[in-house]
This record gives structure tokens, C-alpha cells and sequence, in this order.
């Protein structure tokens, strides 16, 4: 049964996983496009159906726990978000695809650790305002203790902005935070920070200057672990650039990524 199926609260609307089949000459690159920490498929589905009127088959995923309840997010943690990515790139690859993983936030920090373990089948990764960095800070440095005494924390209180995004809009992300659940996340980036030396397919880097949710300074950062990486700023955008200004160049951008990164495979 896929975890995504343990959720007890329906999905909300717009939050459903999407998909196309692709067509023409790019159906055979797949795209996997994930959503972040606490967010849902409406963040991601005007870049895949981009990308899919591209031609280039689509996943857009919805991670365990998410686009439901803060409840149901509770009961997760960062390897059952790994687990949902895995799952859709096995699925595209035994269906003889060229794989090209896509990202925001969170998102894209699974698509770099997953491109890290499975070298080889993975052709490309976009990364899109994605956290490398530890949090800075006391709250950062209490959180594992307090988790304990405060299970779940509204989503400023954590850090979190509320729809990031400079045109507006609502990505309809949770507004409560499960603090085990989000530490479950930033335990593994010393890990993941460790194996980007040994990453050597290519990787388009998109972040957002004025992002006000990550730090700016992680694809920065990023770029210089990374011995394959390409800078793209998006300067008309916030932290969620995939429902912002950028959305057109993220979807050309990546198209051409994606066409060059699976030829190369």
C-alpha cells in the first residue's frame, strides 16, 4: 500500500497528484516535480502541465501527510517524503525513461539526496529555493527539545511565510507545523550536504534573491558544493516562484534542462 494511502483526511481540493504520459520526441524524458515542506501539488501543477505541453512525460507528486491535515503530517517523517520521490522515479524509470527531478524548497533538497544515491539513473536535477543550510539560530538549536513539549507549532512561530509569493496568491500550505516531523527533515542536511561533492550530474540551481522563507544564501551555498551546477535567479519571484512572475522562465528554462540533461544520459 503506498503511504500516501495511510492519510485519514481527505485531499484537498487541488492537492491531488497529477500526471502526464508525455508526447512526441520528449516523451521519453520523464519529470518527476515535487512540492515542499507543508505544501501540496498546488504549488507545482502550472509547471507540470507546463512541462507536459512540452511534450515531456510529468509526475507531479503529493508527499505523505501533505495536502490533507496537519495531522495526517504528523504521523510522517522525511523518509516517507523520500520514500513517495523514490517511488515515482523507480516507476518512470522501469517505464524507460530519462529522469529529470524537479523541486521546491524541501522538494528540491529530496531530489539532490535522491540524485546522490541513485547515480546512474537519474539524468538531471532542478532544485527551486531548496534549504542545504542548517537553521541558524536558538530556536534551531532548542528544537530538538522542544518537540517534545510542543508537538505541533503554528507555521510563523516556525519560520514559515505564509504564501510567499510576490504576484499573491495561496499554495494552501498547512498553517500548523508538526515539529517532529519537520526536524525529522533538518536532521538529515548535514548527511545530504555531505554527498553533493560526489554529484556529478548536472544540476540547475533556480532560486529567488527576495526568497523570504529560504535563505538565499542555501543555493548560494549550494552552487558551490555542487562540481556540476548552473545558477538561474529568478528576480521577480518569492520563496513559491513556481505560482510567481518566474513561472514562464522556470518552464523554459527547465524544458531546455531537461532536453540537453537527457540527452547526456
Amino acid at each position: 500500500m503506498l503511504r500516501a494511502m495511510l492519510d485519514r483526511f481527505p485531499v484537498l481540493p487541488g492537492a491531488e497528484p497529477w500526471s502526464s504520459p508525455g508526447s512526441g520526441a520528449r516523451s521519453d524524458i520523464g519529470i518527476v516535480v515535487c512540492h515542499g515542506f507543508t505544501g501540496n501539488p498546488t504549488a507545482m501543477r502550472p509547471l507540470g502541465e507546463g512541462l507536459a505541453a512540452r511534450g515531456f512525460a510529468v509526475e507531479v507528486i503529493r508527499l505523505p501527510g501533505h495536502g490533507t491535515h496537519w495531522r495526517d503530517m504528523a504521523k510522517t517523517r522525511y523518509s516517507d517524503w523520500r520514500w513517495e520521490m523514490d517511488r515515482a522515479v523507480t516507476d518512470l524509470v522501469r517505464r524507460g525513461k530519462r529522469v529529470v527531478m524537479v523541486g521546491l524548497s524541501m522538494g528540491g533538497t529530496i531530489a539532490l539526496d535522491l540524485a546522490c544515491a541513485r547515480a546512474g539513473e537519474v539524468a538531471g536535477v532542478v532544485p527551486i529555493n531548496c534549504t542545504v543550510l542548517d537553521r541558524e539560530g536558538l530556536l534551531a538549536k532548542v528544537a530538538p527539545v522542544l518537540e517534545h513539549v510542543l508537538p505541533v507549532v503554528p507555521a510563523k512561530a516556525a519560520g514559515l511565510v505564509e504564501n510567499d509569493i510576490a504576484k499573491g496568491g495561496d499554495e494552501k500550505a498547512y498553517d500548523m507545523v508538526p515539529a517532529k516531523a519537520g526536524n525529522s527533515f533538518l536532521r538529515e542536511l548535514p548527511r545530504i550536504r555531505a554527498g553533493l561533492a560526489s554529484l556529478k550530474v548536472p544540476v540547475l540551481v533556480a532560486y529567488a534573491p527576495n526568497d523570504h522563507s529560504v535563505p538565499p544564501d542555501n543555493s548560494r551555498s549550494l552552487l558551490k558544493m555542487l562540481p556540476n551546477g548552473t545558477e538561474l535567479r529568478l528576480e521577480r519571484s518569492y520563496h513559491v516562484a513556481t505560482l510567481d512572475h518566474d513561472l514562464e522562465l522556470l518552464i523554459e528554462k527547465i524544458s531546455e534542462f531537461a532536453e540537453r540533461a537527457g540527452k547526456l544520459s
